[in-house]
């Protein structure tokens, strides 16, 4: 008769056990996918190890209760699977009290807010949480949710929820929070703040006043950049964990050994050691945002459009081809690392050789469908003020304009094109619109006129460079008229070759 194994809990015997146990919860965590569980849910444990401590995580899903519900049969608790190419070691933070999803109880998330307990709300909402037009950077007051928040009832936006939260905040007296974004938007602590201070002015009376002076006086939005390669789990993860951990984890996270997390020290009401765990604290956030976002973020956009297009399902399948490894090595050298500038103490040259590392970890399993989803926003975030720097100084940005063809490529292919199954497994919020506009272009060239410079899909200044938009435009039909090999071709070609005079 076979044993059946014992689900993960706190009295299950393992081969990891839980790394902390606190005492009461002080951060509240929006966002509860698979990063946060590989990352901040990391650091916390680290800053609680030695001694423990009230700063546990609740933990909010949007929507889903996949997570929620395993994490409540298993005592909150999961483990992370570190997967290096010769090996894979199991931990388990420990660091969550409670869970519960957003969209079945949107006035709890309010409730917890508003809780003096809670001093931390992070958030891992994606870059499509916030509720801002691309265009204007500014809230999207055109969004039905926000304008639904904004009329009152339970929030369901994260900008309502946040808004609301600290509404509630100030009424029962103010007592100091902070709010820490830890999703890829350029300068994510100003850029929140500035959304929830948009939807409180769009309140009338002392209703958003109150709040905004609370805002002034209470509040702190630190900036964070935060990197760690954390694909989807598979069920084959889930077995292997399980056999290795001695205990069925249903809800176990794979992740790369490496791990970053730069924070600006401005919290107002404490924070855990999160150093403990390798945070760094300084003020050159922002500097590793751009080096984080472009070098590593942008390259991996360009692999994952080339690796789909040329067929294949993952980016260690893919950056081991020579054309896309090629492409990769030019785009990071000689379009992006020009537009950055390096952090104090940070080896540039280290950290792009570890870059490739990271790519190239076949353990890991790093999906292209996954890294080119949401190309539409995190493109937006990547690829405007290179490619402008570039062309400021008389360069074409080719490899840059091959990443746009290649998503366009992939998103909305021209009529006739079949981009690939993986190519079909991203997921877009502008792929409909993206589609309608491609059925009925002539050709690349028109495509990309409607994307770039009537759509403004990556703002409006791009959208006023003619030559990049032809050039886009031309690797499109070279991509969908004779291949993605000969588009690599010709764009790391070109990019070798002095640009003499550009013309649109």
């Amino acid at each position: 008769m076979s044993i059946e194994t014992p689900v993960l809990r706190r009295t299950t015997p393992a081969s990891a056990t839980p790394e902390a146990t606190p005492s009461a919860a002080g951060i509240l965590h929006l966002g509860l996918g698979s990063f946060h569980r590989a990352h901040q849910a990391v650091y916390t444990a680290a800053a609680l190890q030695p001694a423990g401590g009230d700063w546990g995580i609740v933990g909010v899903a949007s929507r889903s209760r996949s997570i929620v519900d395993a994490m409540h049969t298993q005592d909150f608790l999961y483990s992370v699977a570190t997967i290096a190419p010769d090996s894979t070691t199991l931990s388990i933070p420990g660091v969550h009290t409670d869970a519960f999803v957003g969209a079945e109880q949107p006035e709890r998330v309010v409730a917890q807010i508003a809780d003096p307990g809670i001093r931390i709300v992070t958030l891992t909402v994606t870059e499509n949480g916030y509720s801002y037009s691309p265009a204007t950077q500014h809230l999207d007051l055109d969004d039905d949710a926000v304008r639904a928040d904004l009329r009152g009832g339970a929030p369901r936006s994260t900008i309502g929820q946040l808004a609301r939260g600290l509404q509630a905040r100030a009424a029962a007296g103010g007592a100091p929070i902070s709010i820490l974004s830890c999703d890829n938007l350029s300068a994510n602590g100003k850029h929140t703040a500035k959304l929830v201070r948009e939807f409180l002015q769009e309140l009338s009376g002392s209703e958003g006043a109150d709040a905004l002076a609370f805002l002034d006086r209470g509040v702190t939005f630190p900036s964070s950049m935060v990197d760690r390669i954390v694909p989807s789990t598979t069920p084959e993860l889930r077995t292997r964990v399980s056999a290795l951990l001695g205990a069925r984890d249903d809800i176990p996270v794979p992740a790369e050994p490496f791990t970053m997390w730069a924070i600006e020290d401005a919290f107002a009401a404490g924070r855990p050691a999160w150093e403990a765990g390798g945070a760094v604290f300084t003020s050159e956030v922002a500097l590793y945002e751009q080096m984080k976002v472009r070098l590593l973020n942008g390259t991996h956009s360009l692999i994952a459009y080339l690796g789909a297009l040329t067929g294949v399902g993952t980016i260690p399948e893919a950056i081991r081809i020579d054309g896309i490894a090629r492409a990769a090595r030019a785009v990071l050298n000689d379009e992006y690392e020009p537009s950055i500038e390096v952090p104090t103490g940070v080896d540039i040259r280290a950290y792009e050789s570890e870059l490739f590392e990271r790519w190239e970890n076949t353990a890991l399993g790093h999906r292209t469908s996954q890294v080119g989803t949401d190309g539409s926003v995190k493109l937006r975030q990547r690829i405007p003020e290179p490619a402008l720097l570039a062309l400021g100084r008389g360069d074409m940005p080719h490899l840059i304009a091959l990443t746009v063809a290649g998503y366009l490529s992939c998103i909305a292919p021209l009529p006739g094109f079949d981009p690939g199954l993986h190519a079909a497994a991203m997921t877009d919020a502008s792929r409909e619109r993206l589609a309608e506009l491609a059925a009925t272009a002539r050709d690349g060239r028109g495509l990309a006129t409607r994307v770039i410079a009537e759509l403004h899909l990556f703002g409006v200044e791009l959208g006023a460079e003619d030559a990049f938009i032809a050039r886009v435009g031309e690797l499109v039909d070279i991509i969908q008229r004779r291949g993605v090999d000969a588009a690599i071709t010709d764009a790391v070609s070109a990019s070798q070759t002095p640009t003499k005079e550009m013309q649109p």
